[in-house]
């Protein structure tokens, strides 16, 4: 009987161990900077309440989904599913893009494997919205995270519930931690239910995508089965586990991008809208993930470098996801799983290279970006220098608001949290 062929290694494969340490946390990062690029343009279409509901639809469809490809990934899902304990739903934050290490600072406290709590000693999401007043606080920190951290645990648990002790808007004012929550298990609880476009979403390709597996063999972590860590230390995983975490957090964004896509989709005037919005928000997020990749990774500021900072950048990745061969200065992108759901790289093409642009000219504003049509959702994208620098784009100056566009990871400790 024949057997399917094995999934091929990704693009971030191609990195070194010490690459792809640093380059996880900043996709993780990038990933909880997709909103500042996206909500931006929903508050000015809709309003700061509509906002709110679409920020909950786009977490509470995606975050279930892609915390369960994650434990699966890394090793640590329940035995049974639906049964998991509170170190595995702290597991799950810590390789979720709504908690991107150290921007959003989470501590965690273990006192059993029903009974925690953790608190956070800096939100950088509070830091963004505070300066917007209390109802923008009230919005994120109350309407927004009462049911998004408990459509995180349900992943794990439906019998699991995430409450506040405390939680801004800060009183006083310069109150720490930032907030403060418990999460405890009891079957006496009503299990948590996943909303309406949850399901919708299980049915995208992202959901169910195949990816190459990590090879155990590899110097290094090949999972997470261990304790839990109060910081994870990158560094410890394998090669092979990282390129895997990579795309895991790559699907993420898809994932949000498509609860995004469906939400905003229920509340604008039609089509042309829609389209809008979605552009706008990529080309924010496109070009500050761009900024962040070509530093971190320390990426030539030229046409090749450039070419390699679209390889390894979000909108095309995961490979499996995202068909494309790279021919530096060239990019052909073909017809893939992603072009089905909608994703990203369904939005750009020959007719509009505006994201392309965005990260081409992270590397050097001189840089621009040439597109050919080949076929249906086929084109080829060159990378090119220019005599007169591009300027940035106002949908990129946009997303700078948020202090996570120029945050600076630290060096941690990695240890082991045991019950108190």
């Amino acid at each position: 009987m024949a057997h399917p062929p094995a999934t091929p290694p990704g693009r971030y494969a191609g990195l070194t161990r010490e690459e792809l340490a640093l380059a996880v946390p900043e996709l993780l990062l990038i990933g909880q900077l997709i909103d500042r690029s996206g909500m931006a343009w929903c508050i000015s279409a809709f309003g700061r309440e509509k906002m709110a509901r679409i920020a909950i639809e786009e977490w509470a469809a995606s975050s279930p989904i892609y915390t369960r490809r994650m434990q699966r990934a890394l090793g640590y899902a329940p035995d049974v599913p639906g049964e998991g304990d509170v170190p595995t739903i702290f597991k799950g934050l810590q390789l979720d893009i709504g908690a991107p290490p150290q921007f959003m600072d989470f501590r965690y406290t273990v006192h059993d494997r029903r009974h925690g709590e953790f608190h956070l000693d800096h939100c950088g999401a509070l830091m963004d919205v505070e300066p917007m007043g209390e109802d923008y606080v009230r919005s994120m920190c109350h309407d927004i995270e009462d049911p998004t951290f408990d459509a995180t645990a349900v992943a794990t648990n439906p019998k699991a519930q995430v409450r506040p002790l405390h939680r801004p808007p800060r009183s006083p004012a310069d109150r720490h931690p930032h907030c403060a929550w418990t999460v405890i298990i009891d079957e006496s609880y009503p299990p948590a239910q996943g909303i309406p476009l949850l399901a919708d979403n299980e049915r995208s390709r992202a959901a169910t995508l195949e990816l190459a597996p990590i090879d155990p063999a590899d110097d290094g972590l090949a999972d997470y089965s261990g304790p839990l860590l109060s910081d994870l230390d990158f560094a410890a995983f394998s090669r092979s586990a990282l390129a895997r975490i990579a795309d895991e957090v790559c699907l993420q964004m898809h994932l949000l991008n498509r609860a995004f896509t469906l939400s905003v989709a229920k509340r604008a005037t039609d089509a042309a809208e829609l389209l809008r919005i979605r552009r706008k928000q990529l080309v924010g997020i496109a070009g500050v993930a761009a900024e962040r990749l070509v530093q971190a990774l320390d990426l030539p500021r030229d046409t090749e470098g450039a070419t390699r900072l679209l390889a390894l950048h979000p909108l095309l990745n995961p490979a499996a996801y995202v068909a494309a061969e790279v021919d530096a200065p060239s990019i052909t992108v073909r017809p893939s799983p992603a072009h089905e759901d909608g994703a990203w790289i369904s939005l750009c093409g020959p007719e509009w290279t505006t994201a392309l642009k965005a990260i081409v000219r992270a590397a050097d504003p001189h840089l621009d970006v040439e597109a050919t049509a080949l076929g249906a959702d086929e084109w080829r994208s060159t990378v090119v220098r220019r005599d007169h620098p591009t300027p940035e784009p106002d949908e990129v100056a946009v997303v700078r608001f948020s202090t996570g566009t120029a945050f600076t990871f630290q060096p941690r400790r990695s240890l082991p949290i045991t019950p108190v």
